[in-house]
């Protein structure tokens, strides 16, 4: 197995992790405070996002994910400000609650980039300890 493979079941491992995490904090009646359901929700779907975007370029630096990631994650975040009738329906719908949520709020922001820092830091000591070369 090639180094670029075994990275890449590790982000699929770690994205499965993050996608469990985040439905069961979101939606299983486990007692939990709000801001726990709600903000671990977001960070989780945050970091999913960085674990994608290390799938998609395993050799690219930690910093430079936790940067697209987080640039991703915000500009998702800024679409709810725009509304129509189509996408607003779409936004209440479950998918749309999943992937765009339903309404802007900059303490989703601070989530998201305080979870991909946290998932920059476990690809550069977890996933990379092993890692290829990088591109320049």
């Amino acid at each position: 197995m090639t180094p670029i493979v075994r990275q890449r079941l590790k982000y699929v491992g770690l994205g499965a992790v993050t996608l469990i995490v985040g439905l069961t904090v979101r939606f299983a009646p486990l007692g939990l405070p709000w801001f726990v359901v709600k903000y671990g929700g977001s960070a989780m779907w945050a970091l999913m996002v960085y674990w994608v975007l290390a799938f998609i370029w395993p050799r690219c630096r930690a910093g430079l994910l936790a940067l697209a990631a987080g640039v991703i994650a915000t500009l998702v975040e800024l679409q709810r400000l725009y509304h129509s009738p189509g996408l607003d329906a779409f936004r209440h719908s479950l998918a749309g609650i999943l992937l765009l949520g339903k309404l802007f709020s900059v303490r989703d922001i601070v989530a998201y980039w305080l979870a991909i820092a946290v998932g920059a830091v476990v690809d550069g000591v977890w996933v990379h300890a092993a890692r290829i070369e990088p591109y320049r």
